[in-house]
Order: structure tokens, then sequence, then C-alpha cells
């Protein structure tokens, strides 16, 4: 099975998570913050908090962001569900903008529509969550004009998009949010295992993600609200999570990040290669705006059904019967049940629907031979 991702695990990795092993710390040591340290440094943030997923990361940074009852995240409907999930962990309620036919990210001419609806219903959102798609960023600019416009706080969720850059700046600098997310999940570009970070420039913000992702409690004296017992001290001045990563996800993570600017040049070696084997098919290949450098997490194509003589399920089928690991990236939140019952219903965002009726994700990952994608090209061809 040619997978549509994959991690690459070299020895240089493995020597790292050993001498951890071989350490005194596995859990709360050096190698986190050092990990913190780099990826900040690489993106050029002030602030960097690891924790064991991107998942955690939203929440946290919903919640440091002050996320609440009574409050509304607007996100993509193409999207993991984990970008909308964030704002029901927080007891706020959730929305969707609908997606830019082209990027296939949030669409800031579908945002600024409903923000003006919203500020004459009185119902504008705390927090807007643009999503990074396959790696390719989001118009940062145009939808950091509306926060300013609007008074809503921004988390990019850039799970697919480390290594990838924005008006020549790397995403995660947060020149256009407040705070950004990244992923480490094994299919991602780099891994460490499970995990995931979040950057800012704002320290308050970077000290309350802190607390947040440790339970809630401190040893600093400055954050204490009563004068310390003793050497032994600590105390929970907020309810908070266990959602640290360990020493071992970040000497991998660290490791991993020494070859992502080699990961996302292949990747692109690899996306230019599908473009034109791809070219006389009849599908839509990934379109790059020249804003952007896309980390190219992912590769979709969308498929032109009423030229092909199967159906999308049937060509998503055939595919994996070919021993082709394809996937689809993603079912509109939504359309799922859990959101249905919350009200929201098919149809209200037709591009999302649009776009999940035609797209696939192709196999796209550092070590992806050029062999394996013929494999996948003349399978595609057959089908056509």
């Amino acid at each position: 099975m040619i997978p549509y991702g994959r991690q690459e695990i070299t020895q240089t990795d493995i020597d790292a998570v050993v001498a951890v092993l071989q350490s005194d710390f596995l859990t709360q040591g050096p190698q986190v913050p050092l990990f913190e340290d780099a990826v900040a440094a690489y993106c050029g943030a002030r602030y960097a908090v690891a924790v064991n997923s991107a998942t955690s990361a939203l929440h946290i940074a919903c919640m440091a962001l002050g996320l609440g009852h009574g409050d509304t995240l607007w996100t993509t409907p193409i999207t993991f569900v984990a970008s909308a999930n964030c704002a029901l962990y927080c007891g706020a309620q959730v929305d969707f903008v609908d997606i830019d036919p082209i990027t296939y990210n949030l669409c800031p001419v579908a945002l600024e529509r409903k923000l003006l609806l919203a500020e004459q219903q009185g119902r504008l959102p705390k927090v807007v969550v643009p999503v990074h798609l396959c790696g390719q960023p989001c118009d940062m600019e145009a939808i950091f004009a509306l926060s300013q416009r609007f008074g809503f706080s921004i988390i990019e969720d850039a799970s697919h998009a480390i290594g990838g850059k924005y008006k020549g700046e790397p995403i995660g600098s947060g020149r256009y949010s407040d705070v950004t997310v990244f992923s480490f999940h094994p299919v991602k570009i780099i891994t460490s295992a499970e995990g995931g970070m979040a950057l800012t420039n704002n320290a308050q913000l970077a000290q309350r993600m802190d607390l947040l992702r440790s339970h809630g409690v401190t040893r600093n004296p400055d954050l204490m609200t009563q004068e310390s017992d003793g050497p032994w001290y600590y105390q929970q001045v907020d309810l908070g999570y266990n959602y640290r990563m360990t020493e071992l996800q970040g000497a991998l993570g660290l490791s991993q990040l020494n070859r992502l600017d080699q990961y996302v040049s292949t990747r692109h070696e690899l996306a230019h290669r599908y473009d034109e084997l791809l070219a006389d098919l009849p599908l839509t290949t990934p379109w790059q705006h020249p804003d952007g450098y896309s980390g190219l997490h992912l590769y979709v194509i969308r498929l032109h059904l009423d030229a092909f003589k199967r159906s999308h399920r049937q060509i998503f089928e055939s595919l994996r019967g070919h021993g082709i690991g394809v996937n689809l990236h993603y079912i509109p939140v939504h359309t799922q049940p859990y959101y249905k019952h919350l009200g929201f219903k098919e149809g209200q965002f037709p591009e999302a629907e649009r776009y999940y009726a035609e797209a696939i994700s192709l196999p796209m990952y550092a070590t992806l031979t050029a062999l394996q994608q013929d494999v996948v090209v003349n399978v595609l061809r057959d089908l056509a």
C-alpha cells in the first residue's frame, strides 16, 4: 500500500530519543524547551508552548484568549473537527465561513459578508480560526484587516503548514494573528510522534498557555496568590490540563526540525511532478497563491466527475483497490452528526460541500518515489 502520508524516522532521530531514555528526564527536562526555542526562532516568533497535540494547542489558545460562555468562534467547514471543537471545550458556540473555491481556505470575502451581518445582529465572533489547508496559507492580511475592523482575535490553525511562508515570512511569525498552532502528528511534515505547539508574540498569552498546559499549577512566586509555605510549595491558580509534551517527543521533534526545509522542498518537487503528469486528465490540481509558499502537507485533486465514467466513491475505492492509500480531507464539519444536533444543515456552506463531493488527497510525503507517483497517475489515467 502506498499511504497518503508517511513519516521518516532516521538513525539520528532514534539516537536523539535513545539519549533521552538514558538521561535523567523523560518529562519536564531540557528537550522540550530546546524544541520550543528552535521552532520559535525558525518562525520568528517570540514564544512557543509545546503540548501533546495540536488539539490541545487550539484549546489552550482559546482559553488564553478568554473564549467562553456567550462567545462564538468562527472557522472553516473544511478542516478536521478539532478546529471547531476547541470552542465547544470552552463552552462557546461555533459557526463556519464558506471556503474560497480556488484555494479551499476560509474565504475572506465570505467572512466580510458574514461579519457585516453579524455586526447588525450584535453577534460578532470573539475568535476566528483560519486553517491553512494542505499547507497553503490563508489570505491572512485580509483576515487581519477584518479583525482590526470588527474586533476579533485570530488563531492560525497551521497544523498543515510548518515550513511554509506567507508574503515571504515564515508561517508562525505572528504578524497577522494572536496565536499560531502547529501539529507534529506522524503524517505531518515533521513529527514528534504526537505533539503540537502554540506560537505567539504576546508574553501574557504565552504565560497563560504555559500555565494551562500543566494543570493550572505554578511554582512561580510572581503568579501565586498567597505567601509560599516553603521550597516545596506550588499553587493551583487556574483550572488547567495535563497537556505537556514529553522529553521523548521534544527530542524527536527537535531532530526532525533540522530536515524541515529539505522535506518541504522535496514536497514541492513532487507536487510539480504531479502537476505535469496530471495535466491532461479531467481534474483540477492544487493552485498555489503567489503570496504563499505552501508546506504541502497534502496534495488534493478535484475530479471533473462529468468527464469520468465512475462516481467519486468508485474512483476512490478503485484507487484504494490498487494499493493506493488515498484519503479525503475533509468531511465538512457542519455535516457531522454532532454538529447537525447543534442545528447545522447540509446546504449552508455550498462551496465546502462541492469541494467534498470532488476532492481526493493523493499520496504526498518526502520519501515518496517517482515510481510510486507513476503508479498513482497510471491508475487515475485508467479510470478517466
